[in-house]
Parts: C-alpha cells; structure tokens; sequence
C-alpha cells in the first residue's frame, strides 16, 4: 500500500514485486486475493525482480485486470484516500523485502509481519544499511491500519527506540508526495513502445 491509502502492487510467492497504479486498486482488491495464482503481462526490471504490470489475470476466476489508464473503468482507491493519523505510530520487526517506485528506486520495506514502511527514495538511500533483508528496524510515523494491510509513512528510523533518526522529508511529515508525470494513459502513462529505462520488454507469447 501508499502512504494515501492505494495498492501500490503485489509481492508474488517467488519474491517478484509486481507493480500496478493507484487507480486499479479498487478493481485490484475485489479481484485478487492473496494465494491466487496469478499471469502478470508488463515491463520487467533487467537487474530487479520487478515487473511493471500491464495486465493482471486470475487463473481461478479467468478475470483479468488491465491498466487502461487513470480515465479508464474501474478506477478508485481501494481504501479510500485515508488521511495518516496525526499521533505518531511505532512500528518494530524485521525487513523482509525492499519495495520500489515506478523506475526501480527503493521507496520502502516490507516488514515480516506485512507491515509496509514507506521514505523517499533519498532517504532510502541514506539508510540502505537498516533496510537490508533480516535487519531488526525501529520505525516512528504517521500510518493507519484497513483490511488490505498496514502502513506507516517513516519520519523516524533506527535498528532500535534509542538510535531513531530523524529522516529528511521534503514536505514534512504525512505531507511528501510523488507528482506523477502526463503521458500516454494506454500503458501506466508509457508512450507504447517505448519502456522506461532498466525495463525490458515482455517476451513474445508462445504459440
């Protein structure tokens, strides 16, 4: 999930973290559960194990969500545009994955117990130590808990309560937010044909 409430994508049983863009997260929610086996078309990353989907299609169900832009059908949050708590939360475990943006930067973790935490990439960066698989991190922020998991907007990390540190966040707290850029809405605002770079395209379909 984001900071504001959207799926941000799925992590598959293999470790793969799947991409999708906010306004598929209605569909995203109704149609997908966890342990589903899914067929996803997209962009993958040449050095991550991410792909930037397209198309997402339940095997059980047959049902396939497909990304026709932010005017497409379908569109909307899947927990609404929840506004962070304004008390700050503290959150403890283990990193299991990093999470990434729309061009592979490190944008956050996800924590062994499903918990999503989510920094700039900048800050990413700066604490890539304490955001390493199996690392112990203490995180302080604004985060709220709905039925699809929980998710805590870092302003405070450190491996424990007594080493936080203050991250620097551009709008302050609750308030940093990525602007998208315009672009073709038929594929995730990619012009076809042209993938992103450190993006490859889908291989052929097999006959």
């Amino acid at each position: 999930m984001t900071p504001r409430g959207d799926i941000d994508g799925l992590i598959l049983s293999d470790g793969t973290e799947v991409k999708t863009p906010p306004h598929l997260s209605a569909e995203i929610a109704y149609s997908i559960k966890p342990g589903d086996t899914i067929t996803v078309h997209g962009l993958r990353a040449a050095a991550l194990p991410l792909v930037r989907a397209i198309s997402i299609t339940d095997e059980a169900t047959g049902h396939t969500v497909s990304d026709y832009g932010p005017l497409g059908p379908k569109r909307g949050p899947a927990a609404g545009l929840i506004a962070p708590t304004s008390e700050p939360t503290a959150v403890q475990g283990r990193v299991r994955i990093a999470l990434h943006g729309r061009e592979g930067e490190v944008n956050g973790v996800l924590l062994e117990d499903g918990t999503v935490l989510r920094l700039p990439p900048p800050e990413a960066y700066r604490f890539a130590a304490l955001l390493q698989p199996g690392q112990a991190v203490v995180a302080e922020g604004a985060g709220f808990t709905t039925p699809i998991g929980k998710v805590l907007e870092v302003w405070q990390l450190g491996a424990s309560r007594e080493q936080l540190s203050q991250l620097q966040l551009p709008a302050g707290p609750g308030k940093a937010r990525k602007k998208g850029r315009r672009g073709h809405p038929a594929v995730n605002g990619l012009a076809p044909g042209l993938p992103p770079a450190g993006f490859a395209p889908p291989p052929p379909p097999r006959p």
